[in-house]
């Protein structure tokens, strides 16, 4: 459940300020309190300044928070798998698996980066055995890229670790809110594609 643009270089800049805003780490969720403030003196209203204001600020944060703490931990799931395969190969073959054998202008389409940044990506995944290239099956002229026993076997293994990781994270959620979340993230990594398309859902490009 794949290299990066930093979420958090922009928003904070300090991390014990961060931290401070929201414990985070201790389960607090609503608005902080710099969320619910009036603006500064002098700083004219605008028409953002609405009823979800400060909802909209705490998203803000909670986002900048949850990117550096991916970044910090890189999500890699658990046990011996973790952190295994940085998120570019996984998200290669990751799409191969779900997608089948493709080309490498149409596996870069689909993951919205360009094809020099996937060929430098498949690459080592190629040489080590995880990728093979492939005649197209309908032009036989046409070279895909397919994803290969081993790499099917290893892919797995890094899923099963990353499912682990989200459940040892939401082990205290029912199922509807664990359904709800990926709803929820689904729909906003879709946004975040409409306004930069270079990144693909839930991806950094790179």
């Amino acid at each position: 459940m794949p290299t990066h643009p930093d979420m958090t270089t922009d928003i904070m800049t300090n991390d014990a300020e961060a931290d401070a805003e929201i414990d985070v780490d201790a389960g607090v969720g609503a608005a902080h309190p710099a969320a619910s403030q009036a603006p500064e003196r002098g700083t004219a209203a605008t028409g953002e300044e609405h009823a979800g204001g400060p909802v909209l600020d705490a998203m803000q944060h909670q986002v900048a928070v949850f990117a550096r703490r991916a970044e910090q931990t890189r999500l890699g799931g658990v046990g011996q798998a973790r952190n295994s395969m940085d998120r570019a190969a996984y998200l290669l073959l990751n799409r191969l698996d779900q997608e089948g054998p493709m080309g490498v202008k149409a596996l870069a389409a689909g993951m919205g980066i360009d094809s020099s940044t996937v060929t430098r990506q498949v690459a080592p995944l190629v040489d080590s055995g995880l990728v093979k290239r492939t005649s197209h099956p309908e032009d036989g002229r046409a070279v895909v890229l397919q994803l290969s026993p081993r790499g099917a076997v290893r892919l797995e293994q890094v899923r099963a670790s990353r499912r682990d990781l989200m459940a040892l994270l939401t082990e205290e959620w029912s199922e509807e809110e664990r359904e709800s979340f990926c709803t929820l993230l689904t729909r906003f990594n879709t946004s975040l594609l409409g306004i930069h398309p270079s990144t693909t859902p839930g991806t950094p490009a790179s």
